[in-house]
């Protein structure tokens, strides 16, 4: 029965010490297996960490650019909005001196006017003049009779000669005044002019203006959705990364288990070993 029990245990420490062997075995490809991947994903975690850092900066530089964008937006309105102020102001100008050009004319028409009248007037001096004349020789034709006929007739002539006087210093006014109202008006039709080329070129402004400020804003609009994007993208590497750092956790800890592991199979395996050692030496008759 001795005999029995002496093969029994060592054909039982033969299948321990094949099984820790190959336990071992196992156990030593387990651990490379684990320290390879525990690399690999250290390599992937890193990676992760350089392209989350990367689009965190694309993130932060599209902000800018977005940023930028909008101020961009904000001075294309404003310029769009003092462009069509400034038209709305070259408009009232415009109708300012078309105003006033018509109001030199009416005054140039009155000045017609009165140089008309004032001829009229020259007219009906000289015929004074001219009547008075003939008066003042028939008075003189008359003697002493006529005498004070004379008297009037003389004061009829110089009145005629002051008026003849003034009647030509007014028509030289008149004419000066018709002469610098037509300056007035040829002055006032070119500045309309001038008004009216500034208000064409300040309308292609503002369309050009308008042009930019469409522009402007669709792109502000693009880069504020490429930048909500790379927001959102930056905190799904950002999630991915720590998901990484948590299985690297992990995979350490399994590393280190399984190094744990083996190292208790190896002292299994030299256990058995000399295990079968002493029953060997066993010696039964």
């Amino acid at each position: 029965e001795l005999r029995t029990l002496v093969e029994q245990v060592q054909t039982t420490v033969d299948r321990v010490t094949d099984t820790t062997q190959q336990v071992e075995q196992t156990s030593t490809e387990l651990l490379a297996a684990s320290t390879e991947q525990l690399r690999e994903i250290r390599d992937t975690g890193e990676s992760v960490l350089q392209m989350a850092g990367r689009i965190n900066q694309v993130s932060a530089q599209a902000q800018q650019t977005a940023q930028v964008a909008r101020q961009s937006l904000q001075a294309a309105e404003t310029g769009l909005s003092a462009v069509n102020n400034t038209i709305g102001g070259m408009n009232s100008i415009r109708d300012q001196i078309q105003e006033t050009s018509k109001r030199i004319k009416r005054l140039g028409e009155s000045s017609q006017e009165i140089g008309e009248i004032t001829e009229l007037i020259s007219d009906i001096t000289e015929q004074t003049n001219v009547l008075a004349l003939n008066a003042a020789i028939q008075a003189a034709s008359a003697g002493d009779a006529g005498r004070g006929f004379s008297v009037v007739a003389e004061e009829v002539q110089r009145l005629a000669e002051r008026s003849g006087d003034a009647t030509r210093q007014i028509a030289a006014i008149v004419r000066t005044i018709q002469t610098d109202t037509q300056d007035a008006v040829a002055a006032m039709e070119r500045s309309t002019q001038g008004v009216v080329e500034g208000a064409r070129l300040s309308d292609a402004a503002g369309t050009a203006l308008g042009d930019i400020d469409r522009v402007v804003r669709e792109l502000s609009e693009l880069i504020t959705r490429i930048s909500n994007e790379a927001l959102r993208e930056a905190e799904s590497a950002n999630v991915v990364a720590a998901n990484i750092q948590h299985i690297f956790a992990v995979t350490e800890q399994t590393s280190e288990g399984t190094r744990s592991t083996a190292q208790m199979v190896r002292e299994l395996s030299r256990t058995a070993e000399e295990l079968k050692a002493s029953v060997s030496r066993f010696k039964v008759a």
